[in-house]
């Protein structure tokens, strides 16, 4: 068959979604056309297929970048080895403690649980896997938000409009920026009852070889057990996560 064979419009695909990446993810047709060295319409029939299938998409500039699927890729394949090598880190930090450890990601305005090392006690706290809960209730949630900034954190009040769980949920911006970068300048933040009545909890960042946050590590106990005493156990137990991902935690 002559002209675009399917292997050679997936080598061409594969070689526009390298560019792409190695323009910090947002390119346009024209240097990706001239990196790649395929004609304009060639790049723009391809890039037009891969943005339908959800590989690219669009910015506000009119620049490509990785799409959805390569996002929610990058992250399954990013949760399974964060939860491989944080697993024997969780369970070590569950018997120090005596309580449950959960392991976080951020998906848009939430935090998803995506692993745990469960305490043995009879009474305890028990977060399902898979289940959410808004950033702004959670330990880890602060944190993140405290990376993102204070615009982020402003859209993210006006998007939600942060709904009161408990009594002791912030549910103003302003106090909500205070905490996130008290949190954030402190390298851990506290949960006081704010997500689920009775239950606290104390939370930290992990982070990639690029220094960039990846996920949240956190130890949830009733209120009336946690202490604040474990912040550096809890601090300890994200760095050494975070150094075997090739990162450092805050």
């Amino acid at each position: 068959m002559a002209g675009n064979t399917p292997i050679q419009v997936i080598a061409r695909a594969s070689r526009l979604m390298d560019a792409i990446a190695g323009n910090n993810d947002a390119a346009s047709l024209k240097v990706l056309s001239a990196e790649t060295g395929l004609h304009p319409s060639t790049a723009f029939r391809i890039l037009a297929s891969l943005t339908e299938c959800g590989w690219v998409e669009r910015d506000g500039s009119g620049n490509y970048r990785h799409g959805r699927k390569i996002r929610q890729l990058a992250r399954h394949v990013g949760a399974t080895d964060l939860e491989r090598v944080a697993l024997p880190i969780m369970e070590q930090l569950r018997d120090q403690l005596g309580e449950t450890i959960n392991l976080t990601l951020r998906q848009g305005d939430e935090v998803i649980y995506i692993g745990r090392a469960l305490s043995r006690r009879v009474m305890r706290v028990e977060q399902v896997i898979g289940s959410r809960a808004p950033l702004h209730v959670t330990a880890v949630g602060k944190l993140m938000l405290g990376e993102a900034g204070d615009a982020e954190c402003r859209a993210y009040a006006a998007r939600t409009g942060l709904p009161k769980l408990t009594p002791n949920t912030i549910a103003d911006v302003e106090q909500l920026l205070i905490a996130a970068a008290q949190a954030l300048q402190h390298g851990y933040a506290l949960d006081n009852e704010e997500a689920e009545p009775g239950v606290g909890c104390i939370g930290v960042l992990i982070r990639d070889r690029k220094g960039a946050m990846v996920a949240g590590l956190s130890v949830s106990a009733p209120i009336e057990r946690r202490e604040e005493a474990w912040i550096p156990t809890v601090q300890d137990a994200g760095w050494r996560i975070s150094e075997r991902m090739g990162g450092h935690a805050e």
